[in-house]
């Protein structure tokens, strides 16, 4: 079978087999390669360009799996969302991000499929700085480019901005419109419905969100909130509350989170801390919490702490809201930055909680607001 039969093949099992992804390839023209520039396959949103000597070297099932590697790629607008970032890293964070998705879904991987386990879960822009991390060690020059980014920077200049927007909106309306057919079918997996979602859902940045969730807790009139059982007044006073709010603010310490993450964390927290005059009890906590904390932070005084985040444990969240209870106190938010991977309390506590989160993984209960710029 040669290469162009091949590929058609491919696309028309994928229809019938993966509706969801088979919808998606359908959108995309097959286009082979001129020349030597594209290796494998490739596709800039608007059409795909294939290797035939690549093509020829898979069997009918690798090559769906190629089909639906580019089709994904372009439903998760990878060629919209890379911005700045250097070309063969962010292309290889795409691939560590959308390779685990098809290969849960039953695909057969091409041979040079690349997968990490720790990956898995994660958008492109957060594989991103990690693959910038240890290319930088290994070459601090950045590398050369290779004739396939050259060719695929060339294709995408010839995209402008306004191409770049009406091709994006299409896309969104193309992953939603393939994942309703297959739902109705019965053929979309609980993890691609996941992801649909998480990539259909109206966003703005977290730094405008958690402004939000902490702007709201700030009140300027009498509270008649009832105070904590365990002081035994069933009494309730009014008190006045002048644009003053209580904080907990919990780190996840375990590994997930790096420090340079956490430093811009708290760099937003001092900047929305000026403007509701917060006190803040900080916690740093892996499987428990780290030595030396809480460290607490009156209204007057600057959010800024550098701590020596050794952590590395397990994730256990409960002793962070173990502690706030043992304090007998009721804070107006408990704020929680955290990949979401690890043990919850059973019974979501009598406070707000908003879970700034790492990755795609659910919480439980509270406000859940994405670490994605």
């Amino acid at each position: 079978m040669d290469a162009t039969t091949k590929m058609a093949a491919a696309r028309t099992r994928l229809i019938l087999d993966k509706p969801f992804l088979g919808a998606l390839a359908l959108r995309l023209p097959l286009l082979e390669a001129e020349g030597d520039w594209c290796q494998s396959t490739w596709s800039n949103g608007k059409s795909l360009y294939y290797s035939r000597t690549y093509i020829d070297g898979l069997d009918v099932e690798q090559t769906q799996f190629a089909l639906s590697r580019e089709a994904l790629h372009c439903a998760l607008l990878h060629f919209y969302r890379r911005g700045h970032r250097v070309q063969r890293l962010w292309d290889s964070a795409c691939d560590f991000a959308v390779n685990p998705l098809l290969i849960d879904d039953g695909l057969k991987p091409t041979p040079d499929t690349v997968f990490m386990p720790d990956f898995k879960g994660m958008t492109a822009e957060e594989i991103y700085p990690l693959l910038q991390d240890n290319e930088l060690q290994q070459d601090p020059s950045g590398g050369e480019d290779s004739e396939q980014d050259s060719a695929s920077r060339q294709a995408e200049r010839n995209l402008d901005q306004g191409e770049k927007e009406r091709l994006a909106a299409q896309w969104r309306q193309r992953l939603a419109s393939a994942a309703q057919q297959a739902l109705q079918a019965g053929k979309l997996s609980a993890e691609m419905a996941r992801v649909v979602d998480f990539f259909l859902q109206p966003k703005l940045p977290w730094r405008s969100l958690l402004a939000q969730h902490l702007t709201a807790t700030a009140r300027n009139d009498y509270s008649y909130t009832r105070p904590s059982s365990r002081r035994g007044d069933p009494a309730v006073f009014p008190g006045l509350r002048s644009e003053e709010v209580d904080l907990v603010v919990a780190v996840d310490t375990s590994g997930s989170i790096r420090e340079a993450e956490i430093a811009q964390f708290f760099s937003e927290i001092n900047a929305i801390k000026g403007q509701l005059r917060a006190r803040i009890a900080l916690l740093c906590c892996d499987a428990e919490i780290g030595e030396g904390f809480p460290v607490m932070f009156e209204a007057w005084d600057d959010f800024r702490f550098e701590p020596n985040m050794k952590g590395g444990g397990g994730t256990d969240f409960r002793p962070v809201f173990d502690w706030v209870e043992r304090q007998d106190i009721k804070p107006d938010t408990l704020v929680y930055f955290t990949d979401a991977c690890g043990d919850f309390p059973q019974q979501e506590p009598g406070y707000p909680t908003v879970w700034l989160v790492k990755g795609k993984q659910a919480v439980p209960f509270g406000a859940r607001i994405q670490l994605n710029d």
